[in-house]
């Protein structure tokens, strides 16, 4: 935790209000205070972000970063989510899925989480070999999470694990990870049943863990109607997952009286374009969500539907994509999902935003180049212009961890070396 003044900015967006001409101060790892010509502390560092916005660190509410290792498969691109499945599948018996390969995975991902404006990542892990050291492979994650100076929520999922193995493998992460970066969720129904649901939930209970899962993508769907004669939501309400404290990923496919319902349970939204409009899987209602009173945060999936980590860019696509979904969205509304909406569904209010006690989390992106010349908005340009726009600093929790885009925590080009060495040896 450190320090900060971020000084001048043009345009600061702290998730709730929007200040010209300001500041932001972070004292020991917190917003302390935001507004015009702000009182330092003596001996504070200064950040000069004239001519930039400056907004909270994105938060990735749904990624698979072992799948870092696994982009633009053969076999992988616009085919049936069954199809696919099974090319990643083999892919991961390939290689051989450690703890080596989780930890190299993680430390290559968040780095580009952080180059990114990604602050925090959710990693829902669900692929566990047998005769592997589960516990040494989420581990391996948590770490290069901290090396590369990233929040990481580690979600331990399942995809067709035995129930009673999964929930002593949560168990034991519950003990040994510290508090408020575990969740736990199975994939889905199309690959675990009521029996793995339950014993999730038990544990989630017990710790106050989020729970977290998907439902509605297309392999989901078919898979809920040919096993049980049901749809996903119907399975998940049944199975006590359809309430406060769930967060359910995609819902590509959700009619009118699902989507009410799902606005009733409590339960809060994922919204992953950059994975399921590509593939061709579908395009969930953001906007019938958010008119409904549901909390939306937004996800990339991971590098195997998705081949980039880079939530802004999929803020952008979800932004343009959505007149496509009966109600387009607004830029600050795609910048809300990719910050705050994906915080609450993580239980982490303290995150995505720039409220005063808030993490001191945030991004500085530079808006006087010629993508940005001409704009008359610039928050909303933050999406609207420059395509695959990154920051040019980021803080977690006060502390500098990109600056002038380059980040300082490890050697980017290193971290892909390893992978790439690791991936080359299998």
């Amino acid at each position: 935790m450190s320090d900060l003044l971020v000084r001048g900015a043009a345009v600061v967006w702290t998730g709730e209000q929007v200040y010209e001409n300001a500041d932001v101060l972070c004292v020991g790892g917190v917003v302390a205070a935001v507004g015009p010509s702000l009182a330092v502390p003596e001996g504070v560092p200064a950040l000069d972000a004239r001519g930039c916005v400056v907004i909270p660190g994105l938060v990735n509410a749904h990624h698979h970063l072992l799948q870092t290792a696994f982009r633009t498969l053969p076999g992988t691109r616009h085919v049936p989510m069954r199809d696919w499945l099974g090319v990643m599948n083999e892919a991961y018996r390939s290689v051989g899925v450690d703890a080596e390969l989780c930890g190299l995975a993680a430390a290559a991902g968040l780095a580009e989480a952080l180059l990114s404006g990604v602050t925090t990542v959710a990693d829902h892990h669900l692929t566990w070999p047998a005769g592997a050291d589960h516990a040494a492979m989420a581990q391996a994650t948590a770490g290069a999470a901290e090396r590369v100076g990233a929040r990481l929520v580690f979600v331990r999922g399942t995809a067709g694990d035995d129930a009673d193995t999964a929930a002593a493998s949560a168990e034991e992460l519950a003990a040994l990870l510290p508090a408020g970066t575990l969740a736990v969720g199975p994939a889905g129904v199309h690959s675990d049943g009521p029996e793995t649901f339950a014993a999730l939930r038990d544990v989630a209970l017990k710790h106050g863990l989020p729970r977290r899962t998907q439902a509605n993508e297309q392999v989901d769907v078919l898979a809920a109607a040919e096993r049980y004669g049901r749809r996903p939501l119907e399975l998940l309400e049944d199975w006590g997952w359809l309430e406060a404290g769930v967060t359910v990923a995609h819902l590509c496919d959700i009619t009118d009286a699902e989507l009410a319902g799902f606005a009733a349970s409590g339960a809060t939204a994922t919204h992953a374009p950059g994975c399921d409009l590509p593939m061709g899987w579908g395009l969930a209602r953001a906007g019938a969500l958010l008119d409904a009173g549901v909390v939306v945060g937004l996800g990339t999936s991971g590098g195997g539907s998705n081949d980039a980590g880079h939530l802004l860019a999929d803020a952008r696509l979800a932004l343009q994509a959505s007149p496509l979904s009966g109600r387009a969205l607004t830029a600050l509304e795609c910048l809300a999902m990719a910050t705050r909406g994906s915080a609450v569904g993580l239980g982490r209010p303290d995150l995505g935003a720039l409220e005063p006690g808030c993490a001191a989390d945030l991004n500085v992106y530079d808006m006087t180049s010629v993508f940005d010349v001409g704009t008359a908005d610039l928050l909303s340009a933050l999406l609207w212009t420059s395509p695959g726009r990154r920051p040019r600093d980021v803080a977690v929790a006060g502390r500098l961890v990109v600056q002038d885009s380059t980040l300082l925590t490890a050697d980017a080009p290193s971290l892909a070396a390893a992978l790439r060495a690791r991936l080359a040896a299998a």
